[in-house]
């Protein structure tokens, strides 16, 4: 998939847990905070147990953090490897940020994980953007903290 946006571009970092700063961490877990917490107005978990052995991708511009992945290895979440906890802020949104991250997250999964199958749980009002990348439902509908969620794989 293309991405539109030719004038804006985000400088990506893709690390495990344990050669992230402080400030890094930090940074993710603000913007995690941000969007999924107070956002979506959803009382959740974040800090799972899963980061310690995930890989974290980060899109900023002009030195602030705008997008972020977490990629997930096989065994963690799935028998595949997963993307999670994708966002972009609100405000940059309109820019083409969510498909920049998305290609970038779908290159760095490849990348760490070999050419496998990689399985996400999306949010159902996101399917048809997740179908973009060639993400096939799978499964029904469930409720994950009270948001209709989808699992969804790209083979």
């Amino acid at each position: 998939m293309a991405i539109e946006n030719n004038e804006l571009k985000l400088i990506w970092s893709c690390k495990p847990f344990s050669e992230l700063s402080a400030s890094e961490l930090y940074n993710i877990l603000e913007v995690r905070s941000e969007v999924f917490v107070v956002e979506q107005n959803c009382v959740y978990q974040d800090l799972d147990n899963k980061d310690l052995t995930c890989w974290h991708l980060t899109g900023f511009y002009e030195n602030t953090l705008v997008a972020y992945s977490r990629l997930v290895p096989p065994g963690l979440s799935y028998t595949e490897p997963s993307i999670g906890r994708v966002l972009t802020l609100k405000d940059k949104r309109r820019f083409g940020f969510g498909l920049e991250l998305m290609q970038e997250s779908i290159k760095q999964i490849k990348l760490l994980f070999g050419e496998k199958p990689v399985r996400i749980s999306a949010q159902c009002y996101l399917i048809s953007f997740y179908e973009k990348w060639g993400f096939r439902c799978v499964d029904e509908p469930y409720l994950e903290d009270g948001i209709p969620h989808q699992e969804m794989l790209m083979p």
